[in-house]
């Protein structure tokens, strides 16, 4: 061989002539000499190359993996291949790649899905719905999160987004995730996230992918406009239900699109979204012949002219209609009156623009024959000549609730109830000008229907007797509820009870003048038996009334609350334990009771105890905690907040116990 390398033991490498290198490093070198020289290298020995390995960036970039080819194609071309997948399954899947997709997937409209079978039974494998987004990831739930509200038509999904849930990508997977899933039937939007709020982005989303959509819901989403309006009315023409709160974008524009693209609209709830006007409501009135309900409450630019078209064009369908806040006058009262034929409940608050002439005209017109629900608040108008004029022109009313307002006395309401016989529920709240004349005689007049009496801060209401010839008793009234009425105390009670023999439910909260001598003629009078019982604040009831209420009704009696009576104690819990056999809800908050009381409540064995409250109860202490442990899985919530003697341990301990109930501590 023309050279020759010798090796060494101490591994250099020669030729004939000497070394090659005269720096052994350079040996690595040697594997790019040319062809001229032999090399011989034995098998039991290998270099030991030190210096770095270079390679060419060119060799380094081929080397490494690159981007998947799908994802540099222009939206255009992922649109195309997008729409054209057969399942949900397979979009969904798609939608959680990232959150390009998803938003592309939520542009296609349910009609330009190729391959579109329409799936009438959610699998379990298909439930899943890409529903939140950081940036570009994207995350799934199942659909355990929502609840669903029938299985037989299309639509009948519900989902539900709240404040800081409420975003773009959020509403956009839902599109996607129930598109094919017999598709979403309702939707309430709560509120929005202070950054990613939704916008009319969303609602295109929505539209586009939920034609089904039913009731629709949007509260304080001030993101929200016409424009997202429109695309619902231009795609979900089977809205029935919209229900509007706190959306200043929104305006009489958005709300006439719907009217034109949705005529199956059958309720309609506008609060204080200050650009819708006029024009909106007239466009609801004209395009939707199926509404039935309307609720308005606070919007400045509605006025009588978008309140009388309505109620004209909707005369054969509108069953309930609600005004609150309006700048209306006695034109809308008069219209209502006129051309509310099919309507059966009136709720009317605070519209300060409407004076007694309004609601005469509105019960002269003779157009409310169907009412049957009429609720007056904070209405100055109100007087005794518009109430009469109100029972006189609707003979079927059955239900009368009046609050708040100052002008209504005794000879309004004798005069609605001589007119409105067939009443059977009548309340008055805040209407100081009533006495108990007037409550007497209406009793009296109605006494064949009436079934539920409640007067809460009627400030009227003396206790004296009212001098009245022979007054039949009315055996009707099953309901009595007496609240905060400072003059109510014992003798009118006792008159009560004489007048209503068949009281079933007692509710006097708040009476501190009533003695046990007044409430006992009532307890004694009643004839069908006490099922609930509330007497909280009467602060001057003794054991003895309790006792005697067990004893004549313990085995009706079912719920019994004496929150705040100071004097009941351990005789009270003695007798309900040894009478009450379907007692389930029992409140002795904050009276005089002691451990031996709850001790013997606790032992009852005929006592099925659900809810029991002992807050504030200063006597019962940690001796108490192992038999309230006892009352076992009947009990679902117990009170015992500010019991200062229990302490944190024995509280613990009774946690442990009543592992299926709601300690309140």
């Amino acid at each position: 061989m023309p050279a020759l390398l010798n090796f060494r033991g101490n591994d250099e490498f020669r030729s004939k002539q000497g070394s090659l290198f005269g720096n052994p490093m350079d040996a690595g070198l040697l594997l790019s000499l040319g062809q001229h020289v032999d090399l011989y290298i034995p098998p039991c020995k290998r270099s030991r190359v030190t210096a770095p390995f270079l390679v060419k960036r060119e060799i380094v970039e081929q080397q490494q993996p690159k981007k998947p080819s799908i994802d540099v194609l222009p939206d255009e071309c992922l649109y195309e291949i997008l729409r054209r997948l057969p399942r949900a399954l397979e979009r969904g899947a798609c939608a959680s790649v990232s959150k390009r997709w998803l938003m592309l997937l939520s542009s296609i409209h349910s009609t330009q899905v190729f391959n579109c079978h329409k799936s009438t039974k959610i699998g379990t494998a298909e439930r899943g719905l890409v529903v939140s987004s950081k940036s570009n990831e994207c995350e799934l739930i199942s659909g355990d999160d929502s609840h669903e509200e029938g299985i037989e038509n299309e639509g009948y999904l519900s989902r539900c987004l709240e404040g800081k849930k409420a975003t773009d990508v959020r509403l956009a997977a839902i599109a996607v995730g129930t598109a094919t899933h017999g598709g979403l039937g309702k939707l309430t939007i709560r509120g929005t996230h202070s950054t990613r709020g939704v916008t009319n982005a969303s609602l295109l989303a929505i539209a586009r992918g939920c034609p089904y959509l039913k009731a629709l819901t949007l509260w304080n989403v001030p993101s929200i406009g016409d424009e997202g309006l429109q695309e619902i009315a231009s795609n979900c023409h089977m809205l029935e239900k919209l229900d509007l709160c706190q959306c200043p974008a929104i305006s009489g524009k958005g709300l006439a699109a719907i009217a034109k693209g949705c005529p199956n609209l059958t309720s309609l709830t506008i609060d204080s979204c200050s650009n819708i006007d006029n024009e909106g409501l007239q466009a609801i009135g004209r395009h939707c012949p199926k509404l039935e309900s309307v609720a308005i409450k606070n919007c400045r630019l509605i006025g009588d002219q978008g309140i009388t078209t309505l109620l004209s064009s909707t005369q054969n369908t509108l069953l309930k209609i609600k005004l609150q806040d309006l700048e209306i006058t006695d034109v809308s009262l008069a219209v209502l009156g006129h051309y509310g034929r099919a309507v059966t409940d009136v709720v009317l608050t605070n519209l300060q623009k409407v004076s007694e002439r309004g609601f005469w005209v509105m019960g002269s017109a003779h157009g409310l024959h169907k009412l049957e629900s009429f609720t007056v608040m904070s209405c100055g108008g109100l007087s005794d000549v518009g109430l009469e004029a109100v029972g006189n022109g609707c003979p079927n009313i059955k239900q009368l609730c009046i609050r708040k307002c100052a002008s209504v006395s005794d000879r309004g309401m004798v005069a609605f109830a001589k007119n409105a016989q067939s009443l059977k529920i009548l309340q008055l709240e805040e209407c100081h000008r009533v006495t108990q004349t007037g409550v007497v005689a209406s009793i009296s007049i109605c006494k064949t229907n009436l079934k539920a009496l409640s007067l809460v801060k009627c400030f009227g209401i003396k206790d004296d007797i009212p001098q009245f010839t022979m007054v039949s008793p009315c055996k009707s009234l099953r309901s009595l509820t007496i609240r905060s009425c400072p003059g109510f105390g014992s003798k009118s009670l006792a008159m009560v009870g004489k007048l209503c023999p068949q009281l079933q439910h007692v509710e006097l909260s708040g009476l501190g003048q009533i003695t046990d001598v007044g409430l006992l003629p009532l307890v004694e009078n009643c004839e069908a038996g006490l099922v609930k019982v509330n007497l909280s604040g009467c602060l001057n009831l003794t054991d003895a009334v309790v006792c005697k209420i067990v004893v004549l009704h313990g085995k009706t009696l079912q719920v019994l609350n004496l929150d705040g009576c100071r004097k009941i104690s351990d005789g009270s819990l003695v007798a309900i334990s040894k009478n009450c056999s379907v007692l389930n809800d029992l409140d002795v908050s904050k009276s005089g009771i002691t451990d031996f009381g709850v001790i013997a409540l606790c032992s009852a064995k005929q006592l099925s105890l659900e809810i029991l409250s002992i807050s504030g109860c200063s006597r019962v202490s940690d001796t108490s905690v192992p038999y309230l442990g006892n009352l076992g899985v009947p009990l679902a919530g117990l009170n015992i907040v500010d019991c200062n003697l229990i302490s944190r341990a024995a509280i613990d301990i009774l946690v442990e116990q009543l592992w299926s109930c709601d300690v309140l501590s």
